[in-house]
């Protein structure tokens, strides 16, 4: 099964055109292909599938097995792996254009991808979203809150106090801003607790951010059914959002994580745009068998 690696800061996956693929069992796949010491290594393995209601569809397996419903940096991954062979439904020409405009079906509905070209590789790309949801029952979060969106949920693990804004990017995150450097939270710790907490049905993804100026977050990101990553797009969207509506950031935010910098745009209301550099590590060829 040939396969290939790119990664969106720091954020890897392995990408496999599965057009033509009898179904495999991608969950143990997953686990097998992504391990770093005895597989591929990757966050995540990310399938390229036949879409009736875009011009490709994701199928994305995270690194324990469990299917997620988006990425945005995968997203950026995906646009690169399928535009670069020619793979979308549009690609009748094989030029490259100056940028490209994709389709993507996910389980969260239809993200839409602008991908920027040099030369004939392509080399950022710009992932619309999707509009945030804040009601409980949409994240989804087992919380009773008087207000929404839920900007300041008190979370206590092991004795300590989290304030955590609880939104969905199509899938569930809670962010939770701090006033020391994020190199310093002890999130290795943390975030398995809050990834399981028992609010959580569906288990989060758990961000850690400091505003550094009204431009500018820090971040580090515990990806659920994955760990600590490079980097998370969804993530950085959701850290953008839940700074704007603390109104301590502006409609632009460039988000550092420990993988490199992506930029949000959010008009506080409407789409998160998420933009930010892509790149392919390497190409295979996976054994048959193996797993």
């Amino acid at each position: 099964m040939r396969f290939s690696k790119l990664q969106a800061t720091g954020n890897d996956f392995i990408l496999v055109d599965a057009r033509a693929m009898e179904d495999k069992d991608w969950t143990e796949l997953s686990r097998a292909m992504c391990d770093r010491h005895f597989g591929i290594g990757a966050d995540g393995l990310m399938l390229v599938c036949n879409s009736d209601i875009a011009d490709l569809k994701m199928r994305l397996f995270n690194s324990d097995g469990s299917e997620a419903e988006v990425s945005g940096n995968g997203l950026r991954c995906f646009a690169k792996f399928a535009i670069e062979r020619c793979l979308s439904q549009d690609r009748s020409t094989g030029r490259q254009p100056r940028n490209h405009l994709l389709s993507v079906e996910t389980l969260s509905g239809i993200r839409t991808v602008t991908a920027y070209t040099s030369g004939n590789r392509v080399v950022s790309a710009e992932v619309n979203m999707g509009s945030p949801r804040f009601l409980p029952e949409q994240i989804p979060v087992k919380v009773k809150s008087e207000t929404v969106p839920i900007s300041s949920y008190r979370l206590v693990i092991d004795g300590q106090e989290l304030n955590v804004s609880i939104l969905s990017m199509g899938n569930p995150h809670a962010v939770c801003f701090v006033s020391q450097p994020v190199a310093d939270f002890p999130l290795a710790n943390i975030g398995p607790k809050v990834e399981n907490h028992s609010i959580f049905p569906q288990r989060t993804n758990f961000e850690v951010a400091r505003i550094l100026n009204k431009r500018k977050i820090e971040a580090r990101v515990w990806e659920r059914g994955v760990g600590e990553t490079l980097a998370c797009g969804s993530g950085a969207c959701a850290v953008a959002v839940a700074g704007q509506l603390l109104a301590r950031v502006g409609k632009k935010v460039d988000i550092i994580l420990p993988g490199g910098t992506v930029t949000v745009f959010w008009h506080g209301a409407g789409d998160v745009l998420l933009n930010g550099p892509v790149g392919e590590v390497f190409t295979g060829e996976w054994p048959e068998g193996m797993s």
